[in-house]
């Protein structure tokens, strides 16, 4: 699978670690920085994440800050994406069975490196459950206010 993955700089640990993984599971992994642990916004790299989902770069993304909340919200700013905030395997897994997610935050202060394989791993290998929950999906990229 296509995996585009961004931090900030309180998650390049995380992300360092993740895109090994991934990549030793045989995964091609778009690191899409920073490469350094020197202080960035963490906005600029979840546009960057939110670009390569939208343009088809990547099938599924991997957004991580010190909490998961700054970035998630910056990937979501872009409706072709569907990022959900995890901190666990079950809500990985209902993100992409109920919700269709194709991007997963996680907050690097607060999730440890085996959690976030796991979160990562059920997110990956879960399918989207469609039938009743496309209807809800359709309606969070053209919303009826």
């Amino acid at each position: 699978m296509r995996v585009a993955i961004a931090s900030d700089h309180a998650a390049i640990e995380m992300k360092t670690a993740l895109v090994e993984w991934l990549t030793d599971a045989g995964h091609d992994v778009n690191d899409l920085g920073p490469m350094t642990a020197e202080s960035v916004d963490y906005p600029d790299y979840g546009y960057k994440l939110a670009n390569a989902i939208a343009s088809g770069d990547a099938e599924r993304g991997v957004a991580l800050c010190g909490s998961g909340i700054g970035i998630s919200m910056a990937v979501n700013r872009n409706s072709a994406c569907r990022c959900a905030l995890v901190s666990e395997g079950l809500s990985a897994k209902l993100s992409r069975e109920h919700n269709d997610a194709n991007v997963i935050a996680m907050g690097a202060r607060l999730v440890g490196i085996e959690i976030a394989k796991d979160c990562l791993q059920n997110f990956l290998n879960t399918e989207f459950g469609g039938d009743r929950h496309q209807r809800r999906v359709d309606k969070l990229s053209a919303p009826k206010i």
